[in-house]
């Protein structure tokens, strides 16, 4: 068993991304910009979007972060989205989720302007990714996709079960690992809440991409040997050994899986770093405006 060690992979690309930022800055040009909006104090929202920060000002991207009340209405947040839309110096805008109940998650998204879209949930760039265009790709699949570049994994050929269809992750990454490309040219099987004999599907994979959402889902029952094994879940579960009083846990049990891969993610440490790298590659292609609507 081998770690797929996304902590240690995203910061050799912070590197890269910060050396690319210094040659920007010395040859007179603007750094990448990336603003963010936080609606509420939602605790792992306030961690999620503090880490994402965090790592932008360490790689020299100038980062803004705009605050609302949980009580915003739809509305003025998608006024807000607008003005950040037409500032001439913001190269890229997330807003994080969850959103409050009241607040649309699907007019938000389609409200951001595909040119700083840089999280990949616009409309324009799934579809343009599904038709293989150049486009913002969701971050997280982009993140995964370094990962599985970083450590040659071999996809050509290979049947890579994704469990979990959402539009963040599931659907997009079954497009990325599917295409005439590496990595690439997987036989995707796309499962989700109403698949039957879950279990028996994903015992065939060659990669077993675990993107659902539900803390420990995937077992040892569930993973043939030798399979590459992403987990793209992280849930707070209450725990009394730790000082915080919860444990972070991916959708895969760890202890019953890891034996049996061949490579395989832990959990902190493995997508999640790896996403905010997606986030800021989208980010530096924004600013050069490199992709073309």
């Amino acid at each position: 068993m081998n770690l797929l060690d996304g902590k240690k992979t995203s910061e050799k690309y912070i590197g890269l991304i910060t050396e690319e930022i210094r040659l920007m800055k010395s040859s007179g040009k603007r750094v990448p910009h990336l603003a963010a909006i936080l609606v509420g104090n939602d605790g792992a929202s306030e961690t999620y979007i503090g880490s994402k920060i965090k790592t932008c000002e360490k790689a020299g991207f100038t980062s803004s972060l705009f605050r609302m009340e949980s009580t915003a209405t739809e509305k003025q947040l998608l006024d807000e989205i607008e003005s950040i839309n037409n500032h001439p110096e913001i190269d890229g805008l997330i807003v994080q989720l969850p959103l409050p109940e009241h607040i649309s998650a699907e007019k938000v998204s389609q409200a951001i302007s595909p040119r700083k879209d840089v999280d990949g949930f616009h409309p324009v760039n799934t579809g343009r990714l599904a038709q293989g265009l150049p486009c913002f790709a969701a971050a997280t699949p982009k993140g995964i996709i370094t990962l599985i570049k970083e450590y040659k994994i071999e996809t050509a050929g290979k049947h890579c079960v994704i469990i979990g269809r959402s539009n963040i992750v599931g659907m997009p990454l079954g497009l990325m690992l599917s295409k005439n490309a590496y990595p690439g040219n997987c036989t995707v099987t796309l499962c989700h809440s109403k698949t039957q004999n879950l279990a028996e599907i994903s015992k065939q994979a060659d990669i077993l991409i675990a993107a659902l959402g539900k803390a420990e889902f995937v077992t040892g029952e569930m993973v043939k040997r030798n399979a590459v094994v992403i987990d793209v879940g992280i849930t707070r579960v209450a725990s009394p050994e730790t000082k915080s009083g919860f444990k972070l846990k991916g959708d895969v049990h760890f202890e019953s899986v890891a034996p049996l891969s061949s490579y395989i993610t832990p959990v902190p440490g493995g997508v999640g770093p790896m996403t905010i790298i997606g986030l800021l590659q989208n980010t530096l292609t924004a600013a050069k405006s490199e992709i073309k609507f």
